[in-house]
């Protein structure tokens, strides 16, 4: 069977791949777990420096890459040569701090003993991968987990097969021994499969709530560590006192950004009804200004959504929406164009239980809530099932931090946008997901700290204890 890269922009194959037989699978997977035997035996000063050379390959090829991301999932292009720098300083970021976060920890204890934790890898991990991140998505799993000793299975989105091969190519130009990463282009339907294979030690997924339920399932069956990062719904909450230029500017970003594909992306604005009007007003019109295009144009702000399917479920959600009784204030319809093209669009009036008010909306579609006052936006914000990212806007930066401390979410802002920091942890609560990536939190996830006790003074034949 095959694999079809499609450029969503126009509706084109850009290229063909052959999905991979059982038996290359199966070799696949002896060639990680017989390079995972060597290479958690390297030293982690070692280790990281291939991550450096990493940086180097991405950056000596990053026209080259973003192209790709472009071409396969519609990405706009400054955002494509952005997402490649943002992958090399992920792996500076570890190459520099990956020996100081799994250094040997000495702990206190009885005084006649050394106790200490050590942080060991695992073994092969699988990541199942997105496709609105391409690269993004895989080097924040793989950084860390490569320094930590770990070897690379990634199952990437069946839309960017080329990425895959692609980041598998710049492992392999670093210098990273054979099998320490590994592009798997199998079906969705051999992951639980490969999960369950007892060469495989633990498994991530950034997803889809559903996905994140599956794979969890499987995972626990095999009593396999998992990481999930999973869908959002993130409230931009607007106090009475925000500076609204700013506060707007930033809001249009952070719906956009991605052409809306993105699960830290704000989904829900929560305006109190002080500066309702105002912003509604001033936020429609900023909206409306955003150019929506071809994504290999530097001028685009919008490019298409990654794939038709996808197109047809958000206009399906919002269709349902509006019948349900919301107010389309812009856009509100696919664009009557070649390729799979959503224009910004913003609803008001969100009935409770339509999907924009209990789904998550991966595109383009803002939804804006009027309350009364901070507490009713409180309550607003966290009336969902999702606790990936939230941020609140307001002059009072002390007054800001205390309404953050109160959201039910993962990554919490005040007056800046949502977003994901090598040296900050990430990760969602409830339907988002468990589990950390990034900074220290994200390299211990799939290693094992181990307690060690030497006992001091005892002899050869009376170290038992009874």
């Amino acid at each position: 069977m095959t694999i079809e890269s499609v450029n969503p922009a126009t509706g084109e194959v850009i290229e063909t791949y052959e999905r991979e037989s059982t038996a290359e699978l199966d070799e696949s997977l002896d060639r990680a777990s017989e390079a995972f035997a060597e290479w958690k035996a390297v030293p982690v000063a070692e280790r990281v420096r291939p991550l450096r050379r990493a940086a180097d390959v991405l950056r000596e090829n990053a026209a080259e890459y973003a192209d790709l991301m472009t071409r396969e999932m519609g990405k706009p292009i400054d955002q494509s040569r952005s997402e490649v720098e943002k992958c090399a300083w992920v792996c500076e970021y570890y190459a520099e701090y990956a020996p100081a976060f799994l250094a040997d920890e000495v702990v206190a204890g009885e005084p006649d003993a050394r106790t200490l934790v050590t942080y060991q890898p695992l073994g092969p991990v699988l990541a199942i991968m997105p496709w609105n991140f391409p690269f993004w998505q895989v080097f924040r799993f793989a950084a860390p987990n490569l320094a930590a000793g770990n070897v690379g299975l990634l199952k990437h989105a069946s839309n960017v097969p080329g990425c895959a091969r692609a980041i598998e190519e710049v492992f392999a130009a670093a210098g990273f021994p054979e099998g320490t990463f590994t592009s798997l282009l199998v079906s969705s339907d051999e992951v639980d499969d490969v999960i369950a294979d007892d060469r495989v030690a633990g498994v991530t997924l950034t997803g889809s709530s559903g996905a994140g339920r599956s794979v969890a399932e499987t995972a626990g069956r095999e009593l396999k560590k998992t990481v999930l990062e999973l869908g959002g719904s993130d409230p931009f909450v607007v106090l009475a006192d925000a500076p609204l230029e700013r506060t707007v500017e930033k809001a249009v970003r952070a719906r956009l950004l991605n052409s809306g594909q993105s699960c830290i992306a704000a989904k829900r604005f929560v305006v109190v009804d002080d500066v309702y009007d105002e912003f509604k007003e001033r936020f429609v019109a900023a909206m409306d200004a955003q150019r929506v295009g071809d994504p290999t144009d530097e001028d685009t702000d919008v490019g298409p959504q990654a794939r038709e399917g996808l197109l047809a479920s958000l206009a399906e959600q919002v269709e349902e929406t509006v019948e349900q009784g919301a107010t389309v204030e812009l856009g509100g319809e696919p664009l009557d164009r070649e390729g799979a093209f959503y224009p910004p669009t913003v609803l008001t009036g969100i009935p409770e239980g339509s999907p924009a008010d209990t789904e998550e909306l991966f595109g383009p579609v803002a939804t804006v809530f009027r309350v009364d006052d901070e507490e009713d936006a409180l309550e607003t914000a966290n009336d969902t099932r999702f606790g990936l990212g939230a941020s609140v806007w307001t002059g009072d930066l002390e007054r800001g931090e205390d309404f953050a401390r109160e959201f039910e979410a993962g990554c919490c802002f005040v007056n800046e946008l949502v977003k994901s920091d090598p040296r900050l942890p990430f990760g969602g609560v409830k339907d988002s997901g468990y589990g950390r990536e990034l900074a220290r939190h994200g390299i211990r996830e799939f290693v094992n700290a181990k307690t060690i006790w030497v006992q001091r003074g005892v002899g050869a034949d009376d170290g038992l204890v009874e």
